[in-house]
């Protein structure tokens, strides 16, 4: 038996086992089982190569624990290590096996080394007391037994090991027994190998019946054409475990300038009124790094869940160099590019499906526009809203732009385009609206207020967006209204109490008595202000009485306690349509209902 101290190379080795420590250490397994892959491949590739005689032995993985001797073991049937290689790739972790492997043999191609075996194997050591290696190199060299008990020394003899690979032991701390459940092992199989490309079984049992645990060919590296629409279907189904079946999907398949395959779905959005984050996974070669990274997939893109494998992300890394690196920032920009053709394709080529996938894909878009100026540029003008007959519409198409004159600002006058925010609640404006062939669009969604004063500060020659209920359009209007003194001074006396101004108007609909409308960019300051707790109070209000409407006209000639009953009722009339009454106001609407109610009876 030969004793020895590791060579750790500290300043690449401690940041790294710093950062598991204090995150998730459960990625230990994923390190070893990439190991594991990765001396598969490197025997394939002896063997492409022609250095090794082709075999008919199928590769694998196999995961096993042993509760009773609380360790959980990792074998694999790959290239195998000398005893010289395991002093160089295990006691001398500043190199790395795949770099040494890669560098051996550059001129052959070394595709699908997916990591550095060193500083992967020492993960292990956050949840074992100690580790042992077994392993028997493809050379015809003995077998070597490899064991150290986590301080800087180690143990290495021969060993009786028959079969060509390695097995990594890992004797289970006592405070990590959670990493003995067969469950939980599975679990974290599924999270991270779920794709990586040789079998994983657990608990393998060579009689032909085991099932692996993981997909070696999953439908994402497979050319689009290839795929069918049930494929795809059922790979999201199988993956996110979201039996909702997608609205359509973006398959990614590029191998220049950079290597990028994936595939994104649109999901149906379970609930208009938020944006629901989705899950988009990164790997590394079939091998899983992690979900929504940012620095890699831009933000408004993880509203989205799909699969994006980039070989040209190394697995271990930091976010600083993600950040700061140009190859990243590329990707990033062509998924961007893919996903915003995906939709303008669809625009363009089946608009009917595109208006009826338009309610979930609304909120995603404009999030995207609002965080990233290239997706804006590319699909603005294929953002389009739903008008009062149900019909949808584009901003161009409201503001009638020619198409070859789409970019030139100076040719068009700024445009006001009306919308809804609660159908509802808004009814009465709506009527208004529609008996004057007005038209205006739906805007129910929560982001909306955001992305409409986005609009406009992207486009403020173009066009500004009012709320239905902000002030009266002229065509609601016959004419400019008299001034009643008398009227002034009824409505002054009796609506002195409450927080709002008024004016006459001659409205064309003699049936409405009166509207309340409410300065739109001063509604605009107040509901900001409140957002951020600045105290500000609600947006002054106007009660527009109209002077065309046969009850108003009356009101001079009631006796001075009907005049008090039907202006306050006018007033509290008004406030229902504009807003939700207040506790105080929906007691005096309901008792002065209740007072016409018992007149009308008697």
């Amino acid at each position: 038996m030969k004793e020895g101290n590791i060579k750790i190379s500290t300043e690449n080795m401690f940041p790294i086992i710093k950062k598991w420590l204090y995150s998730d250490k459960d990625i230990f397994l994923r390190e070893i089982v990439a190991n594991g892959i990765d001396a598969i491949t490197k025997y394939t590739k002896l063997i492409n190569m022609g250095e090794i005689d082709r075999t008919e032995e199928s590769f694998r993985i196999n995961i096993s624990v042993d509760k009773k001797s609380k360790t959980l073991t990792v074998e694999d049937n790959g290239i195998g290590m000398t005893e010289e290689e395991v002093e160089k790739y295990i006691t001398q972790i500043a190199f790395s096996g795949a770099s040494d492997f890669l560098e051996k043999y550059e001129k052959a191609g070394g595709e699908g080394i997916i990591g550095h075996f060193g500083l992967g194997f020492y993960s292990a050591y956050m949840v074992s007391e100690n580790v042992e290696i077994f392993t028997k190199s493809y050379k015809n060299e003995p077998a070597v037994h490899w064991f150290s008990d986590g301080t800087a020394t180690y143990n290495i003899e021969n060993c009786d090991k028959s079969e060509r690979g390695t097995k990594i032991v890992m004797h289970i701390a006592a405070n990590e027994k959670e990493f003995l459940d067969e469950s939980n092992i599975k679990s974290l199989i599924k999270k991270y190998c779920s794709f990586m490309p040789y079998n994983i079984y657990f608990d393998f049992k060579n009689d032909g019946k085991d099932q692996p645990l993981n997909s070696t060919d999953p439908l994402y590296v497979k050319q689009p054409k290839e795929c069918t629409e049930e494929d795809y279907k059922k790979f999201y189904t199988d993956t996110f475990m979201d039996f909702n079946e997608p609205l359509f999907w973006v398959h990614l398949n590029m191998d220049y300038p950079f290597k990028l395959k994936g595939i994104l779905y649109f999901p149906k959005v379970r609930n208009k009124l938020e944006l629901e984050r989705g899950k988009v996974k990164l790997f590394c070669n079939q091998v899983f790094i992690a979900d929504n990274i940012k620095e890699v997939i831009p933000e408004f893109l993880m509203l989205l869940n799909g699969v994006i494998d980039c070989p040209d992300i190394p697995l271990n890394v930091s976010r600083s160099f993600l950040q700061n690196d140009s190859q990243v920032r590329k990707i990033s920009k062509h998924i961007t590019k893919k996903v915003a053709d995906k939709l303008i394709a669809l625009f363009k080529n089946d608009r009917t499906k595109f208006e009826n996938c338009w309610e979930d894909l609304a909120n995603f878009v404009k999030f995207g526009c609002i965080k990233e100026n290239d997706f804006y540029e590319k699909v603005k003008d294929i953002i389009i809203y739903k008008n009062l007959e149900g019909n949808f519409k584009s901003i161009n198409d409201y503001l009638n732009i020619p198409e070859e004159n789409k970019e030139d600002d100076k040719k068009v006058e700024p445009v006001t385009i009306y919308y809804v925010s609660d159908e509802l609640q808004q009814t009465r404006y709506i009527q208004l609206f529609k008996n004057e062939g007005l038209d205006a669009i739906l805007c129910d969604n929560f982001i909306d207020p955001h992305f409409l004063s986005f609009i406009e500060y992207k486009t403020p020659d173009k066009v500004k967006f009012m709320r239905i209920d902000s002030a009266l359009d002229g065509a609601l209007k016959n004419g400019e209204a008299s001034e009643d003194s008398v009227l002034t001074e009824l409505f002054k006396k009796h609506l002195e109490n409450e927080q709002v101004s008024f004016k006459f108007e001659n409205l064309k609909n003699s049936e409405i008595p009166a509207i309340i409308v409410e300065d739109e960019q001063m509604r605009r300051y107040s509901e900001m202000s409140q957002i951020y707790g600045l105290g500000v109070t609600d947006a002054p209000k106007t009660l527009i009485i109209n002077l065309n409407n046969p009850i108003v006209l009356k009101i001079k000639d009631l006796n001075e306690e009907k005049q008090k009953f039907v202006i306050e009722y006018v007033y509290l009339l008004a406030m229902s349509s504009f807003k939700k009454l207040s506790v105080q106001e929906s007691e005096k609407f309901i008792n002065a209902n209740l007072i016409l109610l018992n007149g009308y009876i008697s």
